[in-house]
């Protein structure tokens, strides 16, 4: 179902074709991000190092070879080189094959393991985080642009405004307060044009630290799926898929077996082993003596060890205790992660439900205030509206447009949030096939039955890529495509210079 409904983007890959070259998917941003971000590199690092955790545990309860070696020399002695030869060099070896170790091993193997399935889970929660990072960012800086372009726009229409009230202040048509009130709100739209370029110029490296480039051209993101009908239903899903969740539950699974690991350690131990030994005491037994005497000799053993602890100074007993404790401390973690899920799957859906609700309630005080707007303008020119009544309906039309991009903004997200709260925004779900994605059963399987001591695999290198040649952003804008953020009002001299207002008349 995930799949399905999740494939959304794959859909959207094919606007890449149509796409001018300078333009950017959000397609192409998730690939970039997938690829590079030192976020999702490094957990896939550290899954790789738990995944070490299953040879090491079952390496407890494969056969082990030693070999010692030692060189004496006496540099006290009797003078009876029978009794006290003036050295000696041994060398022995012993095989020790463990027989029964109280079940430690095979339930340290299985909490290694549930740990890796554990493993796996953070990480497809760590790429629907980065994920929802993406958009959130790329989402921030279409909107920040759009902002920017409204704030311009209405700080070019405040700069006719004033032009025109001081061309009209000179003929007698206005007074001073007017052409005050004109500049004063020229002002205060360059300040505010002055903070959404900042706004903007701090999305555009939020969005360079989570995708690694600058944006371009930022194309409209594809339309989310059909999203739940209800939060129950959202809710329903997220506890069977989260990643979050599945990890916590994983991570409670293996301390079950850790409570085992602390139970076997007051349980007997037993071993076979064989052994050989070697020594040679380099001629100097028997030196000066005319009897013959052996120097070297070997000697083989082969038995079978059982240790039985009796009494270890209260030590298994308190591993007991402390292994249940983190498994209690684990339960609570898998808790609190339930919570936490259903809380967020709750707050990502009122969100998206609200900006839905929000962007129709914007659109229509839009189209409204522009229909205002024109009507204000034309009352003025006939002397029934005042330069104040014109400034308000502009200050009225910028901060509905602001909230439309705002609410789309919100809304595109919460609903992608949503998506990764119920565990389908992961890069599986979103279409990101063709040779990108990571597999992490790779690296578990090539680890997984190494015995060998010797090997590794090398000096790391950075897989995330370094942003710091990347230039530093401005706050360049394009000018908006979308009709809703245009303001067509009607501009023409008899409507900002009064010129048909009654005092103007013939």
């Amino acid at each position: 179902m995930a799949r399905l409904r999740s494939g959304w983007l794959l859909l959207a890959g094919a606007s890449l074709i149509a796409s001018p070259a300078s333009a950017e998917t959000l397609r192409e941003a998730l690939v970039k991000a997938y690829a590079s971000n030192p976020t999702i590199t490094g957990q896939r690092a550290a899954l790789r190092a738990t995944d070490e955790g299953v040879p090491q545990a079952r390496s407890a309860g494969l056969p082990s070879v030693a070999l010692n070696t030692g060189y004496v020399e006496n540099v006290l002695g009797t003078s009876n080189s029978l009794a006290s030869p003036a050295r000696q060099a041994t060398g022995n070896t012993q095989l020790t094959v463990p027989v029964y170790q109280g079940g430690a091993v095979r339930s340290s193997v299985r909490a290694a393991e549930t740990r890796v399935e554990a493993g796996r889970a953070t990480l497809r929660g760590t790429e629907s985080d980065l994920f929802t990072a993406v958009v959130a960012s790329y989402m921030d800086v279409i909107r920040d642009e759009a902002i920017v372009g409204l704030n311009m726009q209405n700080v070019r229409v405040l700069e006719v405004n004033l032009q025109a009230s001081q061309d009209r202040f000179q003929v007698g048509d206005l007074t001073r307060t007017d052409v005050a009130q004109s500049q004063a709100r020229l002002a205060l739209a360059r300040a505010q044009l002055e903070t959404a370029q900042a706004q903007l110029i701090g999305s555009r490296e939020t969005y360079i630290r989570v995708v690694g480039t600058p944006p371009t051209k930022l194309e409209v993101p594809p339309t989310l799926p059909k999203l739940p009908p209800s939060p129950n239903a959202a809710v329903g899903e997220a506890l069977n898929n989260n990643p979050t969740l599945l990890a916590a539950a994983k991570a409670r699974d293996a301390t079950r077996y850790d409570v085992n690991v602390a139970r076997a350690s007051r349980l007997p131990k037993l071993s076979v082993v064989v052994g050989g030994n070697y020594y040679n005491y380099l001629g100097s037994l028997g030196a000066g003596t005319a009897v013959p005497v052996g120097q070297t000799g070997t000697s083989g053993t082969a038995g079978v060890a059982l240790t039985v602890p009796l009494f270890q100074g209260g030590r298994p007993a308190s591993l007991v205790r402390q292994a249940e404790a983190l498994r209690s401390q684990s339960i609570e973690n898998a808790t609190s992660a339930e919570r936490a899920v259903i809380a967020q799957t709750r707050s990502a859906y009122a969100s998206w439900k609200s900006s839905e609700q929000v962007i129709a309630s914007s659109e229509t005080a839009v189209n409204a205030n522009k229909l205002s707007l024109e009507g204000v303008r034309a009352e003025n020119s006939v002397g029934t509206r005042t330069i104040l009544d014109i400034l308000n309906a502009e200050q009225e039309l910028l901060n509905s447009q602001v909230t439309l991009v705002t609410a789309r903004r919100d809304a595109y997200v919460a609903g992608f949030a949503l998506l990764a709260a119920m565990g389908d925004a992961e890069a599986r779900d979103l279409g990101l096939e063709g040779g990108v994605l990571y597999n992490p059963v790779t690296n578990y399987e090539r680890v997984r039955n190494r015995f060998g001591d010797f090997g590794g695999d090398g000096e790391p290198n950075a897989q995330a890529t370094s942003t710091a040649q990347t230039p530093a952003q401005d706050a360049t804008v394009a000018a908006p495509v979308d009709p809703m953020l245009e303001s067509p009002v009607d501009r023409r001299a008899p409507l900002t210079t009064g010129a048909q207002a009654p005092s103007r008349r013939q």
